[in-house]
């Protein structure tokens, strides 16, 4: 009879097999740092090595940005929209949760009846941002999706800029 452990070892080994097999059978290549460089490339390869850079990092700094500049997101064409799509039904008219308008950056920045919902340079402590990131605004209608939490939370962080 087979022991519950043997059947376990068996069980953990197919299964490291089929992940193997799901991801590709193919030999990671060798690190960058333990490959000889080529004395003399091939005569025919001679387009193709000049090409390639040796020099390039295979990997991206940990903790580097990958996302675009924030600078580049504009509060009149990128953020109002989004705030007047998502938000301005209750926070534009006469009667607004929490004392807070936001239909023009002034009433934004204003912040609410609880104090400021946006610290420039901030997006951490940002009220506003804290609320749509963890999906608690807008109550109503359909949340933000990624690349406009994304624009806000960006916009946020380069200093919330009326632009």
């Amino acid at each position: 009879m087979i022991s519950n452990k043997t059947i376990l070892v068996l069980t953990l080994g197919l299964l490291a097999s089929l992940v193997l097999v799901g991801c590709g059978t193919q030999a990671a290549p060798e690190p960058a740092a333990t490959q000889a460089p080529p004395t003399q490339p091939a005569p025919d390869a001679t387009e193709t090595a000049e090409a390639i850079p040796t020099d390039v990092p295979t990997e991206l700094p940990t903790g580097a940005p990958t996302e675009a500049p924030a600078a580049a997101i504009s509060f009149a064409n990128d953020v109002l929209p989004i705030i007047e799509s998502r938000c301005v039904n209750c926070h534009g008219g006469d009667r607004t949760e929490k004392g807070l308008l936001m239909r023009t950056y002034e009433e934004i920045m204003a912040g609410s009846e609880n104090g400021p919902v946006i610290v420039p340079g901030d997006a951490a402590n940002s009220k506003l941002v804290e609320l749509v990131t963890n999906q608690k605004m807008p109550k109503r209608g359909p949340k933000l999706t990624p690349p406009q939490l994304q624009l806000i939370t960006e916009w946020v962080a380069a200093g919330a800029p009326n632009n």
